[in-house]
């Protein structure tokens, strides 16, 4: 007798016979999955199985989700997808956090949404640079952190998903810049004054593919705070300082909203973290 495993389930040659079209059509498409993944590296394996892992648990029909930005991200569009178009999941409505995610999702052929018409979400799932012991996590590398932090918030449930190399003990192990959404008009003004008040060096992110700043989905600038390494310090009262600064946007600080990091390592396994949260 032969068996195999899918969507956490084990089938074998015996039952084959009595799953439904939509499990069949779901394990097509993660066999087909398991052969397109050995052409991936370990790193994208493992960001692969976050967000399989994450999306299993926690996504079922009729879920209104928020959907992050990323790489990462990137493959739980993937598993939406297949989930939706084998009737694995039905009613699915998604709203991105950003440009590149909408795009993913309508290119994916999903329901697609935004806030005006779905303000309130069951789950939010996203990515992120560094994820710390205490659940406080670094956000924004992509540039789409002040819509991430507006998604998390109608959410329910806020899930990040990652690989191995973005769990750290303390912020800045990895990843020592934290990056701020600023107003144009304030920029020149936040770069000097943010070494001054906080620390560590300030710059503008600048495009690769065009001669200027970065632009966010919000037309505002990007800077990118890089602060000392192996320094204590009160990321909730550095994070109460930079919202209160005339000019700044928002910033990639996410302290105090994780519910559960799901974090992948090369072998193939999947840490799952739950957050204690105070009442």
């Amino acid at each position: 007798m032969h068996s195999i495993r899918f969507a956490n389930s084990l089938y074998t040659s015996e039952c084959f016979s009595s799953i439904t079209v939509a499990q069949a059509r779901f394990l097509a498409a993660s066999i087909r999955r398991m052969v397109s993944s050995t052409e991936l590296s370990p790193i994208e394996k493992a960001k692969r199985q976050a967000a399989y892992t994450c999306a299993e648990k926690n996504i079922a029909s009729g879920c209104r989700l928020g959907v992050g930005s990323g790489s990462t991200v990137k493959y739980l569009v993937e598993y939406l997808e297949t989930a939706v178009k084998s009737g694995k999941l039905q009613n699915i409505v998604c709203v991105p956090t950003s440009f590149l995610t909408k795009k993913w999702l309508l290119d994916a052929g999903l329901t697609v949404s935004d806030l005006d018409a779905t303000p309130e979400l069951d789950v939010c799932i996203d990515g992120a640079d560094e994820v710390d012991a205490h659940f406080t996590c670094i956000k924004g590398g992509g540039g789409c952190l002040a819509r991430e932090k507006i998604v998390q918030h109608a959410a329910k449930k806020f899930f990040v998903i990652a690989d191995s190399s973005k769990e750290s003990v303390n912020l800045g192990e990895h990843y020592n810049h934290v990056p701020i959404e600023v107003l144009p008009f304030a920029a020149s003004c936040l770069l000097r004054s943010l070494p001054r008040t906080e620390g560590g060096t300030a710059q503008m992110r600048m495009a690769t593919k065009k001669c200027g700043p970065v632009i966010t989905d919000n037309n505002n600038y990007v800077v990118d705070w890089a602060f000392e390494k192996n320094k204590p310090r009160d990321w909730k009262e550095i994070q109460l300082r930079l919202a209160n600064t005339p000019g700044i946007v928002e910033t990639g600080l996410f302290i105090g909203v994780v519910d559960k990091v799901y974090f992948a390592y090369p072998d193939g396994s999947v840490k799952e973290l739950e957050a204690k949260k105070k009442p």
